[in-house]
C-alpha cells in the first residue's frame, strides 16, 4: 500500500510514499499493515496498526499506534506496508498485488522471454525485474511496454523497445558518411 520515507516531526509521524490510488479507504484508522523489512529489523515479522493520515503541505503523514517518538519513527524507514488480498473485494482494472505479478512468464510475440521476479515501486513508474536467460532485466511497468497482463493464464504481454532485452546491433561503420 505505500512505502514510509522519512520521520516527520518529533511525535512519531512518518511520511508515506502512497502505491495506492485509494488512500481514503485503505488508510483508516485501525488499519493493520503487514511490514516489509529486513529479517535484521525489530520490525521483522510485525504488523503495524493506523492511528491516523494526515496531509501536509500535500503529502501524507501517517501515525501509528505505538510509535511515539521520532527514534521509533526512524526505525521504520524503507519499510513497505502491505495488506491482506481479501479474495471477495471487487478488483480494480489494471490493478494487481505484487504477489500476484511475482512468478509470471512474459511473453514476447508469444515466446516466453522470462519470468517476473519482483516489482520496484519507484516515483515515476513501477518496475518488473524479469530474470532471463541473459541475466536480470528491468522492464517499465507502463501500458505502453506491458499491454497486457493475465494473471488466470500465468502470462505478462510485453512489446518491448529494441535494446530492452537484448543488444541493439552495431551499426555498419561503412554506411555511415565521414563527418567534416
Amino acid at each position: 500500500m505505500g512505502r514510509l520515507t522519512k520521520a516527520h516531526g518529533l511525535k512519531g509521524a512518518i511520511k508515506i510514499e502512497l502505491y495506492t490510488d485509494d488512500p481514503e479507504r485503505r488508510f483508516v484508522p485501525g488499519a493493520v499493515f503487514t511490514l516489509q523489512v529486513p529479517e535484521s529489523s525489530v520490525w521483522s515479522g510485525k504488523t503495524i496498526e493506523l492511528a491516523e493520515l494526515k496531509w501536509f503541505n500535500s503529502h501524507p503523514v501517517a501515525f501509528f499506534k505505538d510509535v511515539n517518538d521520532r527514534t521509533t519513527a526512524e526505525s521504520l524507514i524503507k519499510a513497505i506496508l502491505l495488506i491482506e488480498h481479501d479474495p471477495a473485494e471487487t478488483p480494480e482494472e489494471d490493478a494487481w498485488y505484487d504477489h500476484q505479478l511475482v512468478g509470471l512468464a512474459v511473453m514476447r510475440d508469444g515466446v516466453k522471454v522470462g519470468t517476473v521476479t519482483r516489482l520496484d515501486h519507484l516515483p515515476a513508474q513501477d518496475l518488473l525485474h524479469v530474470e532471463t536467460d541473459a541475466g536480470d532485466v528491468m522492464v517499465p511497468f507502463v501500458k505502453a511496454i506491458v499491454p497486457a497482463v493475465d494473471i488466470a493464464e500465468g502470462t505478462i504481454t510485453v512489446t518491448p523497445p529494441a535494446g530492452l532485452f537484448e543488444p541493439l546491433p552495431d551499426e555498419d561503420d561503412e554506411d555511415v558518411e565521414p563527418t567534416i
